[in-house]
């Protein structure tokens, strides 16, 4: 993207708008269970349902928001939000809360494919990123500490994600504009790192799933096997996206020092400790111990994984395909949840999704440690910019602008043709070396 990367704070409102769906997905659901009379793996399915319609205008959207410029997309996606997740809460019915949802869905998830085009075409995706999840994690933990003292059935929830996209609204006449004319052709060209890309979405599907499986049903776990109260439920997710704010602050701090890989794979043995530890829970210690751990450590791999995937393309479509694969996995995550918890039970479900996360984490750290790039020894450069090119600049005292930034695609060459002719008639005596040339043509003394 040939643009200078405009001011962060717009975009990180845009993913705001379009993350707090799902980070509200534990109270959606419970809500709908409670209120509309829906059995657990009912409720599940319509949180499903939310989170595919977000993973669809994704998808949809994948190397097409360069071409229609960031603010008409982010306007219609904030604009489906409203009205999707108003209708649903304002309706009593459950067909219309569904529709509802998937129509708030389609918004929601063309806000986050904005939003991801953006962070990518960034100085620092990662930091981008990151101030993304803390923003949506604050706002997510002030509606969970006020959301259980109001009341509202399934309507709160909803309508403040509605409100939350009605607010960052003024924020999207700070994003880019149309696309220039002339360029209405949906972007081409070969997407870079092809294999790490497709195993880092996979990946991050998979990882998605098995996270999403288990905040799907925490809220039920609190209850039924804790004893907890809403109230007190509310209060642990409030601090557990609380301690999420310090773990994503921390990683902002820390940025690129450990690299990708030791983040990403250290976090998510951490997680899948906490999984184990959360579903298994008996009392008000463990499981906030186990809750409180795991959103420590799942916003920053999160923010890891976003920053690798920004990383691997500039133009912004690894960043969307992999967001939106990892929307489908936490649109499958709340069924997954429901049955099996339903079939095996809580602890017997923990273990599972423990393990799968410890699977997924090997290829995710191996695509991290591929693409992360090592410090060069002479001769190493790659012919193709990106993030070799870019390590050797910052280490080597090369002036900025000497090698592409890190991502960037490879520059076109254009071919020049000459008349066969005309290249018999030249000879090798009509080439001389590059230098400043006297009047009489020929190179002035001390040219190379």
């Amino acid at each position: 993207m040939s643009p200078r990367p405009r001011a962060a704070w717009p975009l990180v409102a845009v993913f705001t708008a379009g993350y707090l769906a799902a980070y509200l997905l534990p109270t959606i659901v419970g809500r709908l269970s409670t209120h509309l009379g829906l059995s657990a793996a009912q409720a599940g399915l319509v949180g499903s349902a939310l989170l595919l319609s977000s993973a669809t205008a994704g998808f949809t959207l994948a190397g097409r928001v360069e071409r229609y410029g960031s603010q008409r997309p982010a306007r219609a996606g904030l604009a489906l939000a409203v009205v999707g997740y108003g209708c649903a809460a304002l309706a009593g019915s459950v067909p219309l809360v569904v529709m509802g949802a998937v129509i708030g869905g389609l918004g929601s998830g063309t806000a986050t494919a904005v939003a991801a085009a953006g962070i990518a075409a960034q100085r620092d995706p990662h930091r981008t990123s990151s101030l993304g999840l803390l923003s949506v994690s604050a706002t997510a933990g002030a509606l969970y500490l006020t959301i259980p003292h109001l009341g509202g059935g399934h309507r709160l929830p909803f309508a403040s994600i509605a409100l939350v996209a009605l607010l960052v609204w003024p924020a999207t006449a700070r994003l880019g504009g149309s696309a220039p004319t002339g360029s209405t052709a949906p972007v081409s060209g070969r997407l870079p790192h092809r294999r790490s890309g497709l195993v880092l979405a996979g990946g991050m599907l998979v990882w998605s799933m098995a996270q999403n499986a288990l905040w799907g049903v925490s809220s039920r776990i609190g209850v039924s096997q804790a004893g907890l109260s809403e109230v007190t439920i509310g209060a642990v997710f409030a601090a557990a996206l609380g301690a999420g704010l310090l773990g994503v602050m921390g990683a902002g701090v820390l940025g690129a020092r450990l690299g990708r890989a030791v983040p990403i794979g250290l976090g998510t043995v951490i997680i899948a400790g906490s999984i184990v530890l959360s579903s298994s829970a008996a009392g008000l210690g463990s499981f906030a111990t186990g809750e409180i751990t795991w959103n420590t450590v799942y916003p920053v791999v999160l923010s890891y994984l976003i920053g690798l995937a920004a990383s691997l393309d500039v133009r912004g479509r690894w960043a969307v395909l992999a967001g939106s694969a990892s929307s489908v996995g936490v649109a499958c995550g709340p069924v997954l949840g429901s049955v099996l918890s339903e079939t095996a039970g809580y602890p017997v479900m923990g273990l599972i999704l423990g393990a799968v996360t410890l699977l997924v984490a090997a290829p995710v750290t191996a695509v991290a440690l591929h693409t992360g790039g090592r410090p060069l020894v002479p001769g190493s450069v790659r012919r193709r910019g990106g993030a070799p090119a870019a390590l050797l600049a910052a280490t080597t005292g090369t002036l900025s602008g000497a090698v592409p930034r890190m991502g960037a695609p490879e520059q076109a060459v254009t071919e020049i043709s000459m008349p066969a002719l005309r290249r018999r008639r030249l000879g090798r005596n009509a080439f001389r070396t590059a230098g400043p040339s006297g009047a009489d043509g020929q190179s002035l003394p001390g040219d190379l």
